[in-house]
């Protein structure tokens, strides 16, 4: 894949903010298409526009629910 591809993604749904930080830029759980692939779960830095992110993790319908039970055993 060349190096200058164009990166496609579509914020689907916005699920939830986990944090913000002082720069603006918020840690947010959303539903994101990559390369008009079905949406799937992601948890990532976005700027307000949705124009730039950070690194971040993808998961699965499935990989979702299993992180749901591990933080249902959590004492928090």
């Amino acid at each position: 894949m060349p190096s200058n591809a164009e990166f496609k993604f579509e914020v689907v749904k916005t699920l939830g903010v986990v944090s913000e930080g002082k720069n603006g830029w918020k840690k947010e759980l959303n539903l994101v298409s990559w390369s008009n692939r079905p949406a799937k779960y992601d948890i990532r830095e976005w700027n307000e526009d949705h124009t730039q992110m950070r690194k971040g993790i993808t998961l699965t319908d499935e990989e979702i629910a299993v992180l749901k039970e591990i933080l249902d055993e959590i004492d928090l």
